[in-house]
Protein backbone atom coordinates (compact mmCIF):
# COMPACT_ATOMS: atom_id res chain seq x y z
CA UNK A 1 0.00 0.00 0.00
CA UNK A 2 1.20 3.32 -0.87
CA UNK A 3 1.78 6.07 2.24
CA UNK A 4 0.74 9.55 1.27
CA UNK A 5 3.35 11.99 2.18
CA UNK A 6 1.27 14.42 4.88
CA UNK A 7 1.73 17.95 4.47
CA UNK A 8 5.04 19.54 5.20
CA UNK A 9 5.58 22.75 7.34
CA UNK A 10 8.86 25.38 6.53
CA UNK A 11 10.95 24.38 9.20
CA UNK A 12 12.35 28.32 9.56
CA UNK A 13 15.97 29.53 8.66
CA UNK A 14 18.81 26.61 8.83
CA UNK A 15 21.76 27.09 10.81
CA UNK A 16 25.38 25.59 10.57
CA UNK A 17 25.91 22.69 13.26
CA UNK A 18 28.95 23.67 15.15
CA UNK A 19 32.13 21.41 14.41
CA UNK A 20 31.90 17.85 15.66
CA UNK A 21 28.19 18.15 17.26
CA UNK A 22 27.16 16.24 13.96
CA UNK A 23 28.05 14.85 10.30
CA UNK A 24 29.82 17.79 8.46
CA UNK A 25 27.67 19.62 6.23
CA UNK A 26 24.63 18.70 7.94
CA UNK A 27 22.10 21.74 8.36
CA UNK A 28 18.99 22.53 11.60
CA UNK A 29 16.46 24.76 11.93
CA UNK A 30 17.92 27.57 14.10
CA UNK A 31 15.42 26.63 16.50
CA UNK A 32 17.14 23.42 17.25
CA UNK A 33 19.71 25.11 19.88
CA UNK A 34 16.54 26.02 21.97
CA UNK A 35 14.99 24.37 24.47
CA UNK A 36 11.49 24.90 25.94
CA UNK A 37 11.17 24.27 30.09
CA UNK A 38 14.62 22.43 29.90
CA UNK A 39 13.21 20.06 26.97
CA UNK A 40 15.73 19.20 24.27
CA UNK A 41 13.96 20.84 21.30
CA UNK A 42 12.60 17.94 18.44
CA UNK A 43 13.76 20.08 15.27
CA UNK A 44 17.00 19.39 16.43
CA UNK A 45 16.44 15.24 16.10
CA UNK A 46 15.23 15.90 12.60
CA UNK A 47 18.63 16.72 10.39
CA UNK A 48 20.67 13.52 12.96
CA UNK A 49 17.93 11.44 12.33
CA UNK A 50 18.45 11.80 8.53
CA UNK A 51 21.84 11.82 8.60
CA UNK A 52 21.61 8.30 10.12
CA UNK A 53 19.82 6.90 8.07
CA UNK A 54 21.94 7.64 5.43
CA UNK A 55 24.72 5.96 7.76
CA UNK A 56 23.44 3.01 7.93
CA UNK A 57 21.95 3.22 3.98
CA UNK A 58 25.25 3.14 2.52
CA UNK A 59 26.56 0.23 4.15
CA UNK A 60 24.23 -2.26 3.00
CA UNK A 61 25.35 -3.87 -0.45
CA UNK A 62 22.45 -4.72 -2.59
CA UNK A 63 23.04 -8.50 -2.71
CA UNK A 64 23.16 -8.34 1.28
CA UNK A 65 19.07 -8.37 0.75
CA UNK A 66 18.64 -9.96 -2.29
CA UNK A 67 19.15 -7.43 -5.14
CA UNK A 68 21.47 -7.30 -8.19
CA UNK A 69 23.47 -4.03 -8.88
CA UNK A 70 23.46 -2.82 -12.10
CA UNK A 71 26.36 -2.20 -14.11
CA UNK A 72 25.94 1.88 -13.87
CA UNK A 73 25.48 1.66 -10.51
CA UNK A 74 27.40 4.55 -8.37
CA UNK A 75 25.78 4.17 -4.87
CA UNK A 76 27.76 2.42 -2.45
CA UNK A 77 24.77 1.39 -0.38
CA UNK A 78 21.14 1.14 -0.83
CA UNK A 79 19.18 3.51 -2.66
CA UNK A 80 16.57 5.47 -1.34
CA UNK A 81 13.90 3.63 -3.53
CA UNK A 82 15.22 0.24 -2.24
CA UNK A 83 15.14 0.98 1.18
CA UNK A 84 11.50 2.28 0.36
CA UNK A 85 10.27 -1.21 -1.10
CA UNK A 86 11.82 -3.48 1.60
CA UNK A 87 10.02 -1.15 3.92
CA UNK A 88 6.85 -1.45 1.97
CA UNK A 89 6.40 2.90 2.00
CA UNK A 90 6.49 5.08 -0.33
CA UNK A 91 9.56 6.45 -2.35
CA UNK A 92 8.97 9.97 -1.86
CA UNK A 93 7.64 9.72 2.01
CA UNK A 94 11.15 7.99 2.48
CA UNK A 95 13.21 10.43 0.93
CA UNK A 96 11.68 12.53 2.66
CA UNK A 97 12.16 10.91 6.09
CA UNK A 98 15.57 11.03 4.80
CA UNK A 99 16.10 14.58 4.24
CA UNK A 100 14.90 15.59 7.43
CA UNK A 101 11.37 16.82 7.02
CA UNK A 102 9.27 17.16 9.94
CA UNK A 103 6.70 14.29 8.63
CA UNK A 104 4.42 12.15 10.64
CA UNK A 105 5.99 9.08 11.58
CA UNK A 106 4.86 6.11 13.27
CA UNK A 107 6.46 3.37 14.91
CA UNK A 108 5.60 0.56 13.06
CA UNK A 109 6.09 2.07 9.48
CA UNK A 110 9.63 3.33 11.21
CA UNK A 111 10.60 -0.45 12.56
CA UNK A 112 9.97 -1.76 9.00
CA UNK A 113 12.72 0.80 7.89
CA UNK A 114 14.68 -0.47 10.80
CA UNK A 115 14.30 -4.04 9.21
CA UNK A 116 15.31 -3.21 5.96
CA UNK A 117 18.16 -1.69 6.96
CA UNK A 118 19.47 -4.29 9.45
CA UNK A 119 19.73 -1.97 12.63
CA UNK A 120 20.79 -3.87 15.65
CA UNK A 121 18.70 -3.64 18.88
CA UNK A 122 20.54 -0.02 19.89
CA UNK A 123 20.31 0.94 16.50
CA UNK A 124 16.48 1.02 16.54
CA UNK A 125 16.38 2.57 19.98
CA UNK A 126 18.26 5.34 18.93
CA UNK A 127 16.03 5.22 15.82
CA UNK A 128 13.08 6.00 17.79
CA UNK A 129 14.11 8.29 20.24
CA UNK A 130 15.42 10.55 17.30
CA UNK A 131 12.33 10.56 16.17
CA UNK A 132 10.57 11.53 19.47
CA UNK A 133 8.23 8.27 19.39
CA UNK A 134 5.82 7.84 21.88
CA UNK A 135 7.19 4.81 24.41
CA UNK A 136 10.86 6.12 24.51
CA UNK A 137 10.80 8.78 26.30
CA UNK A 138 14.13 11.05 27.31
CA UNK A 139 16.54 10.39 29.70
CA UNK A 140 15.16 12.44 33.46
CA UNK A 141 17.71 15.37 34.23
CA UNK A 142 20.02 13.65 37.04
CA UNK A 143 19.58 15.21 40.36
CA UNK A 144 21.45 15.63 43.48
CA UNK A 145 23.38 12.24 44.73
CA UNK A 146 22.40 11.82 48.41
CA UNK A 147 24.84 10.93 51.26
CA UNK A 148 23.20 6.95 51.07
CA UNK A 149 24.84 6.30 47.50
CA UNK A 150 27.85 7.55 48.43
CA UNK A 151 28.08 5.01 51.61
CA UNK A 152 27.72 2.46 48.89
CA UNK A 153 30.61 3.10 46.92
CA UNK A 154 32.33 3.36 50.07
CA UNK A 155 31.17 0.20 50.89
CA UNK A 156 32.27 -1.88 47.74
CA UNK A 157 35.94 -1.14 48.09
CA UNK A 158 38.47 -2.65 47.30
CA UNK A 159 36.59 -2.57 44.26
CA UNK A 160 36.96 0.66 42.13
CA UNK A 161 33.27 1.93 41.35
CA UNK A 162 31.76 5.48 40.42
CA UNK A 163 28.69 7.23 39.45
CA UNK A 164 28.55 8.61 36.04
CA UNK A 165 25.78 10.88 33.88
CA UNK A 166 25.07 10.01 30.25
CA UNK A 167 27.58 12.41 28.94
CA UNK A 168 30.58 10.40 31.29
CA UNK A 169 31.32 13.29 33.58
CA UNK A 170 32.23 11.72 36.94
CA UNK A 171 29.91 12.78 39.82
CA UNK A 172 31.09 10.31 42.71
CA UNK A 173 33.62 7.79 43.44
CA UNK A 174 35.40 5.98 46.02
CA UNK A 175 38.74 5.71 47.43
CA UNK A 176 40.14 2.73 44.93
CA UNK A 177 38.50 4.73 41.71
CA UNK A 178 40.22 8.06 43.03
CA UNK A 179 43.56 5.56 42.69
CA UNK A 180 42.95 4.57 39.11
CA UNK A 181 41.68 7.22 37.84
CA UNK A 182 42.92 9.95 39.51
CA UNK A 183 44.44 11.78 36.28
CA UNK A 184 40.44 12.02 35.66
CA UNK A 185 39.44 13.39 38.74
CA UNK A 186 42.26 15.88 38.98
CA UNK A 187 40.51 18.16 35.86
CA UNK A 188 38.05 20.03 37.00
CA UNK A 189 35.37 19.08 34.36
CA UNK A 190 35.91 15.30 35.52
CA UNK A 191 34.91 13.97 32.41
CA UNK A 192 35.85 10.24 31.30
CA UNK A 193 35.63 10.88 27.56
CA UNK A 194 37.54 14.02 27.69
CA UNK A 195 40.40 12.47 29.44
CA UNK A 196 40.74 9.29 27.51
CA UNK A 197 40.69 11.26 23.73
CA UNK A 198 42.73 14.12 25.13
CA UNK A 199 45.53 11.61 26.45
CA UNK A 200 48.63 10.78 23.61
CA UNK A 201 47.92 7.05 22.98
CA UNK A 202 51.36 6.15 25.19
CA UNK A 203 49.66 7.82 28.46
CA UNK A 204 46.18 5.63 27.34
CA UNK A 205 44.44 3.79 30.38
CA UNK A 206 43.18 1.33 27.83
CA UNK A 207 46.07 -1.48 27.56
CA UNK A 208 44.46 -3.31 24.84
CA UNK A 209 42.35 -1.84 21.58
CA UNK A 210 42.58 1.15 22.63
CA UNK A 211 40.38 2.48 19.22
CA UNK A 212 37.96 -0.21 19.80
CA UNK A 213 37.52 1.13 24.15
CA UNK A 214 37.17 4.67 22.42
CA UNK A 215 35.08 3.72 19.12
CA UNK A 216 32.26 1.76 22.34
CA UNK A 217 32.57 4.66 24.26
CA UNK A 218 31.45 7.22 21.62
CA UNK A 219 28.95 4.52 20.48
CA UNK A 220 27.43 4.82 24.28
CA UNK A 221 27.67 8.39 24.15
CA UNK A 222 25.84 8.82 21.09
CA UNK A 223 22.90 6.55 22.20
CA UNK A 224 22.00 8.72 25.14
CA UNK A 225 23.04 11.75 22.86
CA UNK A 226 19.08 10.89 20.81
CA UNK A 227 17.40 11.95 23.97
CA UNK A 228 19.76 14.97 24.64
CA UNK A 229 19.83 16.73 20.72
CA UNK A 230 19.40 20.55 20.88
CA UNK A 231 20.06 20.37 24.45
CA UNK A 232 22.78 23.44 24.67
CA UNK A 233 24.77 21.83 27.00
CA UNK A 234 24.81 18.40 25.28
CA UNK A 235 26.35 20.49 21.83
CA UNK A 236 28.59 22.20 23.62
CA UNK A 237 29.95 19.18 25.09
CA UNK A 238 30.56 17.16 21.74
CA UNK A 239 31.77 20.25 19.98
CA UNK A 240 33.93 21.54 22.01
CA UNK A 241 35.38 17.60 22.45
CA UNK A 242 35.13 17.45 18.37
CA UNK A 243 37.15 20.11 18.60
CA UNK A 244 40.08 19.23 20.64
CA UNK A 245 40.32 15.68 19.41
CA UNK A 246 40.07 15.27 15.49
CA UNK A 247 39.76 11.40 16.09
CA UNK A 248 36.76 11.95 18.44
CA UNK A 249 35.20 13.81 15.68
CA UNK A 250 35.46 11.18 13.26
CA UNK A 251 34.06 8.54 15.80
CA UNK A 252 31.04 10.47 16.29
CA UNK A 253 30.65 11.54 12.49
CA UNK A 254 30.63 7.09 12.08
CA UNK A 255 27.22 7.44 13.35
CA UNK A 256 27.30 4.42 15.56
CA UNK A 257 25.31 3.52 18.39
CA UNK A 258 25.89 0.92 21.90
CA UNK A 259 23.71 -0.03 25.12
CA UNK A 260 25.67 -0.37 28.15
CA UNK A 261 26.43 -3.61 28.90
CA UNK A 262 28.73 -5.83 31.28
CA UNK A 263 32.23 -6.14 29.51
CA UNK A 264 35.67 -6.88 30.51
CA UNK A 265 38.02 -4.14 30.03
CA UNK A 266 41.98 -3.90 30.48
CA UNK A 267 43.52 -1.04 31.84
CA UNK A 268 47.25 0.33 32.00
CA UNK A 269 48.50 1.09 35.16
CA UNK A 270 52.58 2.68 34.94
CA UNK A 271 53.11 1.25 38.49
CA UNK A 272 51.76 -2.10 38.45
CA UNK A 273 50.98 -3.44 34.74
CA UNK A 274 47.79 -4.14 32.92
CA UNK A 275 44.85 -5.04 34.93
CA UNK A 276 42.19 -6.88 33.52
CA UNK A 277 38.35 -5.71 35.24
CA UNK A 278 34.58 -6.71 34.85
CA UNK A 279 32.61 -3.52 33.94
CA UNK A 280 29.14 -3.58 35.08
CA UNK A 281 27.04 -0.94 35.50
CA UNK A 282 23.54 -0.08 37.85
CA UNK A 283 20.78 2.53 37.55
CA UNK A 284 20.58 4.81 40.14
CA UNK A 285 17.11 5.18 41.17
CA UNK A 286 17.03 8.17 43.66
CA UNK A 287 18.88 10.18 40.79
CA UNK A 288 17.43 9.15 37.26
CA UNK A 289 20.23 10.09 34.63
CA UNK A 290 22.82 8.61 36.34
CA UNK A 291 24.54 5.10 36.79
CA UNK A 292 26.77 3.43 38.89
CA UNK A 293 29.67 1.19 37.43
CA UNK A 294 31.53 -1.00 39.11
CA UNK A 295 35.01 -2.31 38.22
CA UNK A 296 35.64 -5.65 39.25
CA UNK A 297 39.06 -7.70 38.54
CA UNK A 298 38.72 -10.73 36.57
CA UNK A 299 41.30 -12.76 37.48
CA UNK A 300 44.50 -13.23 41.01
CA UNK A 301 46.85 -11.28 39.12
CA UNK A 302 44.55 -7.87 38.16
CA UNK A 303 43.46 -8.68 41.79
CA UNK A 304 46.55 -8.38 43.14
CA UNK A 305 47.57 -5.62 41.45
CA UNK A 306 44.75 -3.17 42.49
CA UNK A 307 45.64 -4.43 45.83
CA UNK A 308 49.45 -3.32 45.34
CA UNK A 309 48.22 -0.05 43.99
CA UNK A 310 45.62 0.34 46.99
CA UNK A 311 48.48 0.24 49.35
CA UNK A 312 50.36 2.64 47.55
CA UNK A 313 48.33 5.30 46.18
CA UNK A 314 50.91 8.11 45.30
CA UNK A 315 52.15 5.91 42.28
CA UNK A 316 51.84 7.38 38.95
CA UNK A 317 49.84 5.89 36.50
CA UNK A 318 52.46 6.43 33.64
CA UNK A 319 56.52 6.65 33.77
CA UNK A 320 56.71 10.12 31.93
CA UNK A 321 54.85 13.15 31.39
CA UNK A 322 53.03 14.84 28.66
CA UNK A 323 51.86 18.23 30.44
CA UNK A 324 48.50 17.73 31.84
CA UNK A 325 49.27 13.75 31.89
Amino acid sequence: MMIVPPMVRSAGPATRVPAGAGVAGTTVPATGRRTLDGVPNPSRRRPELAAFLRSRRARIRPVDVGLVPGPSRRTPGLRREEVAVLSGVGSTWYTWLEQGRPINVSAEVLTAVARSLRLDAAEQAYLHRLAGLPGVPPPAPADRIGPEVQQVLDALAPLPACVLDARFDVHAWNAPYAVLWRRTLADPRRNVLRQCFTLPPCCSPFAVDREAELRQLVALLRSEWAGHAGDPAWEEFVADLGAASPEFAEMWAAQDVAVAATRVKHFRHAAVGDIAMSVTTFGVTEAPGLRMTVYTPVDDASRGRVEQLLADPAAPPADHEHGSC
